[in-house]
């Protein structure tokens, strides 16, 4: 991506071309997800079958950042129309049309890697998507967890401020719950999803 990390180069796929990246996809978010604030005890073969939803999709989008043959970056976007229920569903109770919003999925980073300008080409990527699709809105959900949560690590700083940047914005009346098994928990329990919200300038 520069100069000083002449490994780093990023792929861009659409739909069906994600088809036999989605092993690498998979085991990077299994493992970036066990991280807090997910804290996510998922397996591969789950992502793989989730992530089919882009696979399938042919104007969803997928980007990939490569050091040599290691996946170490990855992020997903789906226009909402073609997103899971779950994720319109908030929309469709407060009344908003789904065509024109472009549904922002998960960015993951391996952690050696943060801070190199991932997240941002992340961004670009999925804001330039939106753009060639004639989407105007950019919405994006990130897990609420209490600020006294027990596996909070010390230090702990939030994306909240990077995405502000970005000049996205929190909507907390656009919220949703999604379901997974926590490290350490017996069962799946529903957390907290509060979305974001850009409108891209024209």
């Amino acid at each position: 991506m520069t100069e000083r990390e002449p490994t780093l180069r990023v792929e861009v796929l659409e739909g069906a071309a994600l088809q036999p990246r989605l092993g690498e996809l998979g085991a990077l978010r299994v493992a970036v997800f066990r991280e807090f604030p997910y804290l996510y005890d998922g397996t591969l073969e789950y992502e793989k079958k989730y992530l089919e939803i882009y696979a399938r999709c042919p104007r969803a989008l997928v980007v990939l950042a490569w050091d040599g043959q290691d996946c170490v970056g990855a992020s997903t976007v789906i226009p909402l129309r073609d997103a899971p229920e779950d994720m319109q569903r908030p929309f469709v109770q407060a009344h908003i049309e789904l065509d024109g919003i472009d549904y922002f999925g998960e960015s993951v980073v391996a952690k050696a890697y943060r801070g190199r300008g991932l997240g941002l080409r992340f961004f670009e990527e999925r804001e330039a998507h939106a753009r060639r699709h004639g989407l105007d809105r950019c919405v994006f959900c990130a897990v609420d967890r209490p600020a006294t949560h027990p596996l909070r690590p010390p230090g702990y700083v939030p994306n909240d401020a990077f995405w502000r940047k970005r000049g996205y914005v929190q909507v907390p009346e656009l919220s949703t719950s999604l379901s997974w098994l926590d490290l350490g928990e017996p069962a799946e329990t529903a957390k907290p999803m509060i979305f974001w919200s850009k409108r891209l300038e024209s």
